[in-house]
């Protein structure tokens, strides 16, 4: 299996912001529920997987009212395939192609999610080395994801240190889940 990177596209913001509208309607009203562009086609510039990665925010205790909200409106529930605090859902249609998640609020991965997103939104020299490592990574037609997002956390590990929200257990969990190997 290769893993496809392509240049970064403005298309990703508008469809984005298309799929946030149909989600933030479908939690509306769940209290303090927000709707998050993360991931690589959320930082302009960054050559990225061609798939939105959104995260829909509650607090946890709103987590099954979020759930049951993404699937009254189509999307289907694959539970939280491994990572506490986040439920994973399978869009109602392909296009755009894309990962939600409904997430407890505060959570690690939350955080991480926001942290790389706006220390690459910012730091260019950041943006551009985690693009050049994706990038050669995808280039080797026998990769596989696991090895991809093993060969990425360096990079994501520099970007979260750079935030300087995370504590170095904190830093380190996050590593091992990227890179179990580590």
């Amino acid at each position: 299996m290769s893993i496809e990177v392509v240049d970064w596209s403005p298309d990703w913001a508008a469809q984005f912001d298309e799929v946030a509208a149909v989600l933030r309607e479908a939690v509306a009203g769940i209290p303090g529920a927000r709707v998050e562009h993360v991931g690589s086609t959320s930082v302009p510039g960054l050559a990225a997987k061609p798939v939105l990665d959104i995260d829909v925010i509650v607090d946890e205790a709103h987590l099954p009212s979020a759930v049951a909200a993404l699937e009254r409106v189509g999307y289907v529930h694959r539970g939280d395939l491994g990572v506490a605090g986040r439920e994973a859902f399978r869009a109602p249609e392909d296009r755009p192609r894309r990962n939600v998640y409904a997430c407890a609020a505060g959570t690690t991965n939350v955080r991480n999610h926001i942290a790389v997103r706006d220390v690459l939104r910012r730091r260019d020299d950041l943006r551009d080395a985690y693009a050049a490592v994706k990038t050669a990574l995808a280039a080797d037609p026998d990769m596989d994801i696991d090895t991809y997002l093993a060969g990425k956390s360096a990079v994501l590990q520099e970007a979260l240190a750079a935030s300087g929200e995370f504590t170095d257990a904190e830093l380190r969990a996050i590593h091992r889940l990227n890179d179990p190997a580590a």
